[in-house]
């Protein structure tokens, strides 16, 4: 592998507010702004968004695709935009650099309008 690899995209089914529902039931997460639709426009949101950690976990799923999760050494992300029932992500990839023993790469979860949700960066043992 070398700096400047791109990794396979991950291509995500459209998000709906089933997922949302059954998400805030696996994590524990009821914010109201997730799953009830008169709450989410009451809050000015147009609506209910989708959680934060569920687009951080398609990152997360598009890593242990790419690579060993026992190779994983740092994973870091943040929250660049709200994402909405309808929206389909790719988490796209590729190795930015190397230092020792580890690739540097980074992330990002995209929208069909090339919107970035999340960006992440890790690091992963050679």
């Amino acid at each position: 592998m070398e700096i400047g690899y791109t990794l396979e995209p991950l291509q995500k089914e459209e998000i709906t507010h089933t997922q949302l529902v059954r998400y805030a039931g696996a994590s524990g997460d009821f914010n109201q702004i997730h799953t009830v639709v008169p709450y989410g426009e009451a809050a000015g949101l147009g609506g209910v968004i989708a959680h934060g950690m569920l687009v951080m976990g398609f990152v997360g799923q598009a890593i242990g695709q790419w690579f060993e999760a026992k190779d994983l050494r740092k994973f870091t992300a943040r929250f660049k935009a709200m994402t909405r029932p309808g929206e389909k992500i790719t988490v796209q990839g590729r190795v930015v650099d190397e230092k020792d023993d580890r690739w540097i790469c980074e992330a990002e979860a995209i929208n069909e309008d090339a919107e970035v949700k999340v960006k992440a960066f890790f690091e992963i043992k050679k």
